[in-house]
């Protein structure tokens, strides 16, 4: 990583895992399943941000999840700079904003990337350069959101619709579709302008609080006082649940990327 600012990633540990039933399940879901010879996904998603240019990462999680996550970051031999209880589901938006005022407290000026931890990467390469270019148009000031070129039309993911073909280089993009019907999925796919929606993002901790101030002030006030009423519960930060539970739950992509002038990144 060639970025001067610090960057942090930030694993989003929750989810039932459905779609694996039996292998994963609503108690154990498919990010922490062994269904590797590497590990579980989550354990390959801590790989793939470990080393230089990355600090330890802030884990999101809820009370269901915090010992398996624990276990496994021990596992993988890696550590966290926080382990966060989320007291309710709140959907991304309140997630990612409480994740960037705990690395506020840390390091003001760092870079957040924020990642599922349930994805499956098979060319390390392109996920390398993609977040490299993602987290420079962070470090500038962007909202940048990543997508994936579609192979078929899927029905299943959500999509981003660019203003303009694809490159590889961060460009504006037009808005977030919600799952499509398949006649749609395949005029949107013909058209070559949209991604499929990958739940990862990058963002300064400054631009992204700066954004949720002034287009999700709700959240940001909820999240402020959640954290300020946080407790520490062993090597768990508990966020405050009476506080944390009056923010909307909303997707990060509709909390703020469709309101700000974000960009999006091809991987």
């Amino acid at each position: 990583m060639t970025v001067a600012n610090t960057v942090v990633p930030v694993i989003m540990c929750g989810g039932s895992g459905t779609r694996l039933w039996p292998l994963s399940r609503r108690s154990y879901p498919k990010q922490f399943s062994a269904l590797f010879d590497g590990g579980s996904l989550f354990e390959r998603t801590l790989a793939r941000v470990t080393g230089q240019g990355f600090a330890d990462p802030i884990l999101m999680t809820n009370e269901e999840f915090r010992f398996i996550v624990a276990e496994q970051l021990l596992a993988a031999g890696a550590k966290a700079s926080r382990i966060v209880i989320e007291p309710d589901a709140r959907n991304t938006g309140p997630a990612i904003c409480a994740a960037a005022l705990v690395a506020e407290q840390i390091d003001p000026d760092a870079v957040l990337l924020v990642l599922p931890s349930d994805h499956l990467v098979a060319e390390e390469p392109a996920f390398r350069g993609a977040v490299q270019e993602g987290v420079r148009a962070a470090a500038d000031g962007h909202l940048v959101t990543f997508g994936v070129t579609p192979s078929r039309p899927e029905t299943g993911y959500g999509y981003i619709e660019l203003a303009d073909l694809p490159t590889h280089q961060a460009q504006p993009f037009v808005k977030f579709v919600e799952k499509p019907d398949a006649a749609r999925a395949k005029e949107m796919l013909e058209t070559g302008r949209f991604l499929w929606n990958s739940g990862m993002f990058a963002f300064s901790v400054k631009s992204l609080l700066a954004a949720f101030d002034a287009h999700a002030p709700e959240i940001g006030t909820a999240c402020r006082d959640a954290v300020s009423g946080a407790r520490e519960d062993l090597d768990f930060l508990r966020l405050g649940t009476s506080a944390y539970a009056q923010a909307p739950n909303i997707s990060v992509d509709f909390a703020l990327m469709e309101r700000v002038q974000g960009m999006i990144v091809p991987v």
